[in-house]
């Protein structure tokens, strides 16, 4: 659910200060940031569009350590600011960081807070968030980052409510973004904030882009575990659940071969995580089911109970919660956007080889879910959609506020 954001207290009581500017738009940028998330924020507003109705931001571009800066490719960049330049500006904006493991710079996360003291907007792009919890900046607060990062950001900031599934989340004086194109979507909810709905249409229609999207990173979420689980005992539990996708099983079950309680289990989980176990589950199933729907043709009451669901209505209804789309128009949709001769490779049908028989066991659960869960590494895997090359954007729009893709706190 949505809310605005100007009703946040401490939004509301914050100043700007007397020597900061609203129109100044200070981009904090460092060595190794990759070039594309860097530029979003060059593009938006440092670029004069007032002959097409966008007014006019005056644009910073400061260096968070000493240069040059290298990033993507090898490029060397020379930033004309240092961070003296943040004192000036009403809103400072972290297009990403280079590391998710390395501290930020002192010197940084110290402008960083002054200049939330005194008033000023901060935005964290991307992985750009990880900056501003590193300042502090996000304790107690709501925010995103790209799906693969979030729960690297819960496990390190437990302070900060990660929400995985928003592509950006407007807390007032703190705005986040989820990954990349994300950043576009805040950034035009920036100038849509500061000037109007007509205002960020005209800079969509320069930057050909939806003024709006719908829906949020649901479409792209992979909830399989993070890397730093590999080596935690509960690694070995999260291995067999994944092998037995296709048997009716809840936390309770996980609980007890981690030879936890529920409750000790749920925060262990979370904490390793960013996630709550039976929404993880839910979701390893939802993908599960996903695959099969993709590459077979089993019913969809057939796909259900592989996938460990008590029910088909069970199926349906967190398919369409998580992917915007009941399982038999994903199907349709999907096998409708595929070549015939990708179709027909892996699927019976007409004008199709027969595929192998496989045992349900093994069926049930993706190749490189079992390989990943052998190994016990529980790294991030591709999404099912994007192992074949395809997307179905169109299925995944959810109902959503009516600030689509944001959240804000209560």
């Amino acid at each position: 659910m949505s809310h605005d954001s100007t009703a946040a207290p401490d939004a509301a009581a914050r100043k700007l200060s007397g020597r900061r500017r609203k129109e100044i738009v200070a981009v904090l940028l460092f060595s190794g940031g990759p070039i594309f998330e860097s530029s979003i924020p060059l593009s938006v507003f440092g670029i004069d569009r007032q002959d097409a109705g966008v007014p006019r931001y005056r644009l910073l571009v400061a260096g968070g350590e000493e240069g040059p800066l290298r990033t993507t490719g090898g490029l060397e960049l020379s930033a004309p600011y240092g961070l003296e330049a943040i004192s000036r500006a009403g809103t400072v904006v972290v297009p990403a960081w280079r590391s998710i493991t390395s501290p930020p710079p002192e010197d940084a996360l110290d402008a960083l807070r002054r200049a939330h003291e005194e008033g000023a907007r901060i935005v964290g792009l991307c992985t750009g968030a990880f900056v501003l919890a590193a300042a502090g900046l996000l304790d107690g607060r709501p925010a995103t980052t790209h799906w693969m990062y979030a729960p690297t950001l819960a496990k390190r900031y437990p302070s900060v409510h990660v929400d995985p599934r928003e592509l950006f989340v407007d807390d007032g004086d703190v705005l986040t973004s989820a990954g990349t194109a994300a950043g576009i979507d805040l950034c035009l909810h920036i100038v849509r904030t500061d000037h109007g709905n007509e205002a960020a249409g005209a800079l969509a229609r320069r930057l050909v882009v939806p003024p709006r999207r719908s829906g949020g990173q649901e479409r792209y979420l992979d909830r399989s575990l993070p890397e730093e689980i590999g080596a935690d005992p509960l690694a070995e539990v999260v291995a067999w659940a994944l092998e037995h996708l296709h048997e009716q099983f809840d936390v309770e079950t996980l609980a007890a071969r981690a030879y936890m309680s529920r409750r000790t289990f749920d925060r262990r989980f979370r904490s390793l995580t960013g996630s709550a176990p039976l929404q993880w589950l839910i979701t390893q199933r939802v993908l599960q089911a996903q695959r099969l729907l993709e590459t077979s043709d089993y019913s969809v009451d057939e796909v259900a109970g592989r996938c460990g669901f008590r029910s088909p209505v069970a199926l349906r209804g967190h398919f369409r919660r998580q992917l915007g789309s009941s399982p038999a128009a994903y199907r349709a949709a999907y096998r409708a956007r595929r070549p015939q001769s990708d179709r027909s490779g892996d699927m019976d049908g007409p004008g199709g080889p027969p595929v192998p028989q496989v045992p349900q066991e093994a069926a049930a659960v993706p190749l490189q879910t079992r390989r990943t869960a052998a190994a016990s590494a529980l790294g991030p895997a591709a999404s099912l959609a994007a192992a074949h090359g395809k997307h179905v954007p169109e299925l995944y729009a959810a109902s959503r506020p009516s600030l689509p893709g944001q959240r804000s706190a209560p």
